[in-house]
C-alpha cells in the first residue's frame, strides 16, 4: 500500500497486548525498547517470525540485532514505554477494538483484508473513483 500510495498513506501501528498471551506485553515493550535504538521494525518482524515468544527469544533477538543490552533492558522497564503501551490500549478501547489485527483506514475499520479492499477504501477517502 505504501508503494502504491507513497504521498497519501501513513501506517500507524498501535500496541494491544492481549492478556490471554503471556508474552504479548513483554514483546510489545521489547519492540518499543528496540525502537529506542532505531530497530523497532527489525525487532517487530523478528518477533512475528517466531513460532513462540518467551523471555529467552526476546533477548536472543536483541542480541542478534546488536542492541545495547543494558539500555534495552532499562527501556523495556521504563515508564515511557509503559505509558506508550497504556495509551495505545486506551486508544484501542476508545475505538472499539477488541482483537488484533484491526485495521482502520481514515478512521474507519476495514473488515475485508484484501489489497483491493485497502485500495478501494484509500481511493474513497481521497475522493477517487475506483477503476474496474
Amino acid at each position: 500500500m505504501l508503494e502504491h500510495n507513497p504521498d497519501t498513506v501513513k501506517i500507524v501501528l498501535k500496541n494491544l497486548p492481549l492478556a490471554m498471551h503471556q508474552f504479548a506485553d513483554p514483546a510489545a515493550r521489547a519492540a518499543l525498547a528496540a525502537g529506542e535504538q532505531g530497530k523497532y521494525w527489525e525487532f517487530h518482524d523478528a518477533l512475528f517470525a517466531l513460532p513462540t515468544i518467551n523471555n529467552e527469544t526476546i533477548d536472543t533477538i536483541a542480541v542478534k540485532l546488536g542492541l545495547k543490552m543494558a539500555q534495552f533492558k532499562s527501556d523495556m522497564a521504563s515508564a515511557k514505554i509503559r505509558q506508550k503501551i497504556d495509551q495505545d490500549m486506551l486508544d484501542a478501547q476508545n475505538a472499539g477494538v477488541t482483537g488484533t489485527p484491526t485495521i482502520f483506514i481514515n478512521g474507519l475499520p476495514l473488515r475485508e483484508r484484501s489489497l483491493e479492499a485497502f485500495q478501494q477504501r484509500i481511493d474513497g477517502a481521497l475522493g477517487k473513483t475506483t477503476k474496474k
